[in-house]
């Protein structure tokens, strides 16, 4: 029996058809690429896709905007510092609780006394006027989706006054608007500035939630931090000794 001896199929020439002619009449070109294929149709609905872009990032900055204003930011109850509220906590003796004088009621842990609200707020991070709001822990979610939104409204914006500038220069300012060349200029500078201004805003304001979410950590409690070494020797401490049938001892704070 002979042994025929067989190349490995890798070592095998290739069999390969020879291309069309390239001057072939009647061929053409197309790659069915899905991705690819949405983004050539784009182009022909850009401005309906810019226009709805830019209205749904709007829609969701005003729906999270009401959701902040409106939403109880975490206020603590006025006028609870009873006899028998403090006897619920069961507190042991020597143990501390922080009332406020202000609102006549118990603070909880990181809870803060706002001068605008008349209220203490849990985890009160700040008081921001743009809401009319203070941002708490039950609306500080809808604060941060805000300004997420506005940011990418204003990157959105930008990005479009480039590309503006850039048509208007390519038609030598005759077709890109109904105004004069100076007033064009004038408009798409101010647009520009705005845009930046508040994407600037917006973005630090955006990342110093995220970082106080991350952290665990109110800008109160940073900002606390930060001058507390530097006042600790100047605050006066003023306490008030409770009745003994309390088992507790509350600090009237004038810091709140």
């Amino acid at each position: 029996m002979m042994l025929i001896p067989r190349k490995p199929e890798y070592l095998q020439p290739e069999k390969c058809i020879s291309p069309p002619y390239p001057g072939r009449a009647g061929t053409m070109w197309f790659i069915r690429d899905g991705c690819g294929i949405d983004c050539a149709l784009l182009v022909l609905y850009a401005d309906i896709v810019n226009g709805i872009v830019f209205n749904l990032l709007a829609f969701l900055a005003l729906a999270s905007h009401c959701r902040a204003m409106l939403t109880d930011p975490g206020a603590v109850p006025k006028g609870n510092a009873t006899k028998e509220f403090i006897e619920s906590f069961q507190l042991k003796p020597g143990q501390v609780e922080y009332k406020s004088p202000k609102c006549c009621s118990i603070k909880p842990d990181r809870a803060h006394h706002c001068s605008v609200c008349k209220r203490c707020i849990g985890k009160m991070d700040h008081h921001c006027p743009w809401v009319n709001n203070c941002v708490g822990e039950n609306n500080q979610k809808y604060f941060v989706l805000f300004t997420m939104y506005i940011a990418l409204m204003s990157l959105h914006a930008l990005i479009m006054v480039g590309f503006h500038f850039l048509h208007c220069f390519e038609e030598d300012w005759t077709k890109c608007s109904f105004f004069s060349q100076l007033t064009t200029v004038i408009l798409l500078i101010l647009l520009c500035f705005e845009a930046l201004l508040f994407l600037i805003f917006t973005s630090v304001m955006f990342g110093t939630q995220v970082n106080s979410i991350c952290t665990d950590k109110t800008e109160i409690q940073v900002w606390t931090c930060f001058w507390e070494p530097a006042t600790s020797d100047l605050e006066p401490k003023v306490g008030v000794e409770m009745p003994a049938t309390l088992s507790t001892r509350t600090l009237l704070s004038g810091h709140l």
